[in-house]
């Protein structure tokens, strides 16, 4: 039987020239032996998300998500909670491809993303789920919780299509006076923190905004988030710890942030609203609970071995 595909596609991602590009992709996935259809997302409320259950219940091979880090994480929703998933294969062609960039998939040749998908190995990847008593909901990149890390879903998406990541750098300029500290109660495997923090990041990968040494030592793999507390609300110290992320590395040992491994995390608002940040969209409201459920996807990538705990044959 032949292999099917579906490519769910975010319509207006990469300022609307991915739809330009269908048709290569379409033949790119076909000689690679997928028989392959594709559906646009639409501004009903999780597209992405239902379409992909629908095909991996209905027993596609694979499923590409062609967008955004939105439309990933849709996709990821779709498919995480299912015991039968199919492959998953990324066209990055969002502002940021957080992702992407994690994965070594190109991110500015959509027709070279798709042959990642024919030619590149298949790695066996961990997905983050995030739960309350009102939701749970699952991510791939990062977590997040803190007013500074609103700064994604808080850019409106027409904004995103005409400036690109420019509508980031001005949504931050607006934010910087907003981002203050407040009193959490975080818990982690060997440990706990109570006290004043501006943010935190749970991270799966080694890209966190772009700063691909922010967490230099992340496996895809490995079962385990990457957590950084950040206990300063300073700004200027805040720049000096991404100075120092810039450079090698060097924040992980520095004493206003706590950088840990683990592979559970739950946070708690001591004060105000904390809302979280699951791979740039906006997840529900702390408190929340984190799990990392370990290899529970398999995704098309291109990748070093130093990245990945193992790459599946």
């Amino acid at each position: 039987m032949q292999k099917r595909a579906r490519i769910i596609y975010n319509p207006t991602s990469g300022r609307e020239t991915l739809k330009t590009k269908l048709v290569d992709i379409l033949d790119v996935l076909e000689q690679g032996g997928y028989e392959t259809s594709t559906f646009a997302t639409t501004a009903k409320p999780n597209s992405a998300q239902d379409e992909a259950a629908r095909v991996a219940k209905d027993g596609f091979d694979l499923v590409v998500a062609a967008g955004g880090d939105g439309t990933i994480n849709e996709v990821i929703n779709g498919i995480a909670p299912l015991e039968n998933r199919p492959k998953l294969g990324i066209i990055p062609a969002g502002t940021t491809n957080d992702f992407a960039r994690a994965l070594g998939i190109p991110r500015d040749d959509f027709v070279e993303a798709a042959k990642v998908i024919t030619n590149g190995k298949l790695t066996s990847m961990d997905v983050g789920k995030a739960y309350n008593d009102k939701t749970t909901k699952y991510f791939i990149n990062i977590a997040a919780g803190g007013r500074f890390t609103e700064l994604t879903y808080d850019v409106p998406s027409d904004l995103k299509t005409i400036l690109g990541y420019m509508a980031y750098l001005l949504k931050a300029v607006e934010l910087i006076p907003q981002a203050k500290p407040m009193n959490i109660k975080a818990t982690y495997d060997d440990g706990e923190y109570e006290g004043m923090a501006s943010m935190f990041f749970l991270a799966m990968t080694n890209s966190v905004g772009g700063l691909e040494q922010a967490v230099p030592n992340a496996a895809l793999n490995d079962g385990n988030f990457t957590m950084i507390i950040v206990k300063t609300g300073n700004m200027v110290e805040i720049l000096q710890l991404i100075t120092k992320a810039l450079n090698v590395g060097r924040h992980v040992n520095d004493s206003r942030i706590i950088y840990k491994k683990t592979r559970n995390f739950s946070v708690v608002p001591k004060d105000g609203r904390m809302p979280i940040n699951l791979d740039g969209e906006f997840g529900g409201n702390a408190p929340m609970k984190f799990v990392n459920l370990k290899e529970r996807i398999s995704i098309f990538a291109n990748l070093k071995k130093d990245k990945v705990a193992k790459i599946d044959d």
